[in-house]
């Protein structure tokens, strides 16, 4: 076993080498030649970056009038660029009306919050400095506040979230101030002990960086279905010091709130237009292009970069295609804007016809973090539990940036730099081929609809969900760069057939090599049963991936065979692993989807398991924690894993390889729960 395993390795670093000498010379991936070289040179990471400073301008909540403003910009753009069939989807949202697994939240909109300190003049309590201006920065009214006013006394709270944090203390009638996000604290503090409002220094999205700038003010939520109105600011880490501080010294903090705000039913408006393709048949399906529009101003990066970087490949596309540079692809190229997860749930309910006309999904969501945000990009491919080759193809251009944008950073020649007059020249250094949860696409990916999707984003930004995710901080060459990699992916996916498979199928080879490297690597970690577990399922899941292509073309017997023989070979040296066997009598239970609830179970404010398991206690597979995997992935896949064939083992097991060993005693717990609220049978 050692001499194979030196013999892979050896293989490994043959192939690397061989790589490394030819994308010195900048091949272009899978013989797009053509394409690449005229994405290089219209692509505009410019003119991206324009919009995203006229979107960053606006307060995008769901439903909200800036929303709206938002959504007409990006339309009165598609019809400068000339593109077809656009549509503003309207779905009602009113707090009752469900889109599978999720509730409709009624919109929101705020039009006054102030926050003063006060100081007694001549017996009489006057505002004299201000903490808190929504009219200055949004940011500081915490989302689905409701309207109200309160002249009271400032007492810190701590966390907020725990009776012993009210020990000793009366807050009723008062302002509380909590490290908590305000909804944690809206039971105790509110509802139970009186406080009239609440003030949160919530540090959240933590990264590196975090409490390095202790003047940024963070987003801030109120859950949307509550019977319980309140009001709640955010304000900045020092400011919060500060207030802590003097109370410390058992001064007496008097403020004076005032929020204007209010919840109300609306819409969920969704913008969509499409580039029509070509061919009779095959323009049915489609490929869709997809951000989140909603999110408070400046969000920047958060996501105004990932809307204006799809609205730039429509711009670029549709130029490109009038001009006869490129043909029309032979699949509809379809762009959406919609609300994060929720507006996109909503859609493919709503529309259902839509959702099965779907095929892949590139997915951007903060695409264009320049140095200042110390933002790492990446290309995540789909969950393991929904194998497609859309990943090879999108981590294919990926690579071709990385090695184009660090020759060039390096002083090399290069064919395709593929950068910015006015941006930044580093390299780009993306991640290919990692699994992230955190946007639209898990709606996409999610087992109800089986959408294959790749992830372009960002991560870490130590300014995401704060008042300093601004425009300066985006780069346009990141922009370009990001662009390029979702126009490249799709267009070529849009005219996949016959033509392609050589080409592609000898990148999955070489693909396969490096992913058997990493799957060696990081099942290291893990016991020798759990060793050939991962192996087991490392070889399932590629020979899956390869067998995705025989919906878009015709693979022989011929192909298939030679690919078969490719893996035997690989599996002689690293060895075909083999699945866990636990006992257990209820192991071998097989459950199928109820085809009625569409989607993920936590979704955007609101969770449909909870909602529906109430008064039982959670199951231990919410709180669990792999190998640097939470409780929510591993629930979201083990979910994904029930197709009526999988029994319950299998999932184990199958959860086991992705994310790192996890009892089948607590997969098994789970599937029951789900299955006692209707959702699996």
């Amino acid at each position: 076993m050692k001499n194979s395993l030196l013999f892979f390795r050896i293989t490994i670093s043959l192939i690397t080498i061989l790589l490394s000498h030819q994308t010195n010379a900048q091949p272009v991936p899978l013989g797009q030649d053509k394409l690449v070289q005229h994405l290089d040179q219209e692509l505009s990471g410019e003119t991206a970056k324009r919009n995203v400073e006229f979107i960053s301008r606006l307060h995008r909540m769901r439903g909200s009038g800036d929303y709206d403003q938002a959504i007409t910009f990006i339309e009165s753009k598609l019809q400068e660029y000339k593109l077809a069939s656009i549509e503003v989807i309207k779905i009602p949202a009113d707090g009752i009306k469900m889109y599978g697994t999720q509730k409709s939240r009624p919109a929101w909109n705020a039009d006054f919050a102030e926050l003063w300190e006060m100081e007694k003049q001549n017996g009489n309590w006057m505002p004299t400095i201000k903490v808190a201006d929504y009219e200055s920065i949004p940011l500081v009214l915490a989302q689905d506040s409701h309207s109200g006013e309160a002249n009271a006394e400032l007492i810190d709270i701590g966390k907020g979230n725990s009776e012993n944090d009210y020990v000793n203390k009366n807050v009723k009638g008062k302002l509380v101030l909590t490290s908590s996000q305000p909804e944690a604290v809206v039971s105790l503090a509110i509802e139970k002990y009186g406080a009239v409002g609440i003030i949160s220094y919530a540090q959240n999205q933590p990264t590196a960086w975090s409490k390095e700038n202790e003047s940024l003010i963070r987003w801030g939520h109120l859950a949307t279905f509550t019977n319980t109105k309140t009001f709640a600011f955010m304000v900045s880490l020092k400011q919060a010091r500060s207030f802590q501080e003097r109370l410390a010294k058992n001064e007496s903090i008097m403020l004076n709130a005032k929020v204007i705000a209010e919840q109300s039913a609306g819409f969920y408006n969704i913008l969509t237009t499409v580039i029509e393709g070509s061919d009779p048949i095959l323009k049915k399906e489609e490929i869709a292009y997809t951000c989140h529009l909603d999110h408070p101003r400046p969000g920047a990066n958060d996501n105004s970069s990932g809307c204006m970087s799809i609205l730039e490949v429509a711009r670029t596309l549709n130029k490109l295609i009038a001009e006869g540079k490129i043909e029309r692809p032979k699949r509809t190229l379809r762009f959406i804007w919609s609300p994060e997860i929720e507006g996109t749930i909503a859609l493919l309910n709503f529309k259902p016809e839509m959702a099965d006309k779907i095929k892949f999904n590139i997915h951007m969501d903060m695409v264009g973090g320049g140095p200042e945000t110390k933002a790492i990009f990446h290309v995540s491919r789909s969950a393991q539990s929904l194998p497609s080759f859309i990943n090879d193809v999108s981590e294919a251009f990926g690579d071709f940036v990385n090695h184009a944008s660090d020759n060039y950073a390096s002083g090399k020649e290069v064919r395709f730099p593929i950068v910015a007059q006015e941006g930044g020249k580093e390299a780009l250094s993306a991640l290919l081929g990692e699994f992230h949860m955190g946007s639209d696409f898990e709606v996409y990916n999610e087992g109800s609809f089986k959408i294959p999707s790749i992830y372009l984003h960002d991560w870490p930004d130590r300014y995401i969900h704060t008042n300093y995710d601004v425009a300066a901080n985006i780069d346009p060459t990141k922009m370009k760069r990001s662009a390029f990699i979702g126009a490249s992916s799709g267009y070529y996916l849009a005219n996949f057939d016959n033509s392609y498979l050589s080409s592609l199928t000898d990148l999955m080879k070489r693909d396969v090599l490096h992913r058997a490297s990493e799957m060696l690597h990081y099942a290291q970690s893990f016991s020798q049963d759990e060793q050939e577990n991962i192996k087991y399922y490392f070889w399932l899941h590629e020979m899956d991936a390869f067998k995705s292509l025989k919906q878009y073309a015709t693979v022989s017997a011929d192909v298939e065979n030679d690919y078969l023989k490719y893996l035997s070979n690989l599996k002689l040296s690293i060895g075909n692993g083999k699945q866990m066997i636990i006992q257990n009598k209820n192991a071998s239970v097989i459950y199928s989807r109820n085809n009625q609830i569409k989607g993920p179970m936590t979704v955007f404010g609101y969770d449909y398991f909870t909602d529906h398991y109430k008064g039982k206690q959670m199951p231990a597979l919410l709180n669990f924690s792999g190998l640097n995997r939470s409780g929510g992935e591993y629930a979201y896949e083990a979910l994904n894993l029930v197709n009526g064939k999988n029994n319950v083992l299998e999932i184990r097991n199958n959860l086991s390889a992705e994310f790192g060993p996890i009892p089948l005693e607590v997969v098994m717990e789970y599937l029951q729960a789900l299955e006692s609220i209707g959702v699996i049978k």
